[in-house]
């Protein structure tokens, strides 16, 4: 499985006083197992630029191929391509609608047609997966916490079985215990089913520790794109257009700077503390 996107514009109110390129000439991949964390700040064009990859907007120009199929052709199966690019935005409430957990984590699988059987059975594991408890599973999804929800409009998703899963901020408003369990509970969908995740964020603490590939958004065009440790080491960069490196990446500078030896590229706590470590010892 791979996204390539091919010199993608999109324009908002095109043709109108109103209008507004989003999207300018971006071009890159999506490669198979994949997690790509996709930052930028408000406005850099992520939330659109996702919004693309199930077909949800087309593209005012350019192409989109999946699996080496254009997505754009006439008789390209759309509804197919939704069933295997599950999309999470941002706020789950908008997404959850049925009187009970069960049944709405059932509408997905029941719209891509699906056994009344296998629909169900999907349901079930979807919920086990993102570790719902069970006496929540006939409840009604308003009822529920910011956590709890963010975990049942996953599960929704994860129910029609994608291949790529696609979260927009899915821990925004979760307090540090719940933003944890939520990448946590993803992480471990990546690692262990082996689904290609696109993290959508304004934490670089989090795409630091999850993400093994990051694309950087400014001004609607792919400014940077790499690893984390190639991207968070370009600290001026990313401060001249909004962002910043992880907290930790500043305090490994800070001790550099007052002569330890320790690895400034380091962008995960446990990364700086093996890096302390070893400087003390060899201190």
């Amino acid at each position: 499985m791979s996204i390539i996107l091919d010199h993608i514009n999109y324009v908002y109110s095109k043709g109108t006083s109103d209008e507004i390129k989003a999207l300018d000439d971006v071009s890159m991949e999506i490669r198979t197992g994949d997690f790509l964390g996709l930052i930028g700040h408000t406005g850099s064009g992520k939330s659109t630029l996702v919004q693309h990859l199930d077909g949800l907007l087309k593209a005012t120009s350019g192409h989109i191929y999946y699996n080496g199929e254009d997505i754009y052709d006439d008789d390209y199966d759309m509804k197919g391509l939704r069933g295997k690019v599950g999309l999470v935005f941002q706020y789950p409430e908008h997404q959850l609608f049925e009187e009970d957990v069960f049944k709405d984590v059932c509408f997905g699988p029941r719209n891509l047609g699906m056994s009344e059987k296998d629909i169900e059975l999907a349901a079930y594991s979807a919920l086990k997966a993102v570790k719902l408890p069970d006496e929540l599973f006939y409840v009604s999804p308003f009822h529920l916490s910011g956590g709890q929800k963010r975990r049942v409009a996953i599960a929704g998703v994860l129910a029609m079985k994608p291949e790529v899963l696609v979260l927009d901020e899915p821990t925004a408003g979760l307090d540090p215990e719940g933003r944890d369990e939520i990448l946590d509970m993803v992480k471990g969908l990546h690692d262990e089913d082996n689904i290609t995740v696109v993290l959508v964020s304004h934490s670089m603490e989090d795409v630091a520790n999850y993400a093994d590939h990051i694309v950087v958004m400014e001004k609607g065009r792919v400014h940077m794109d790499g690893t984390p440790k190639e991207i968070f080491s370009q600290t001026e960069e990313l401060e001249r257009i909004g962002l910043a490196a992880p907290r930790v990446t500043y305090m490994m500078y800070e001790l550099k700077r007052r002569g330890f030896d320790v690895d400034t590229t380091a962008t995960t706590i446990s990364e700086a503390v093996n890096s302390v470590i070893g400087a003390v010892w060899n201190a």
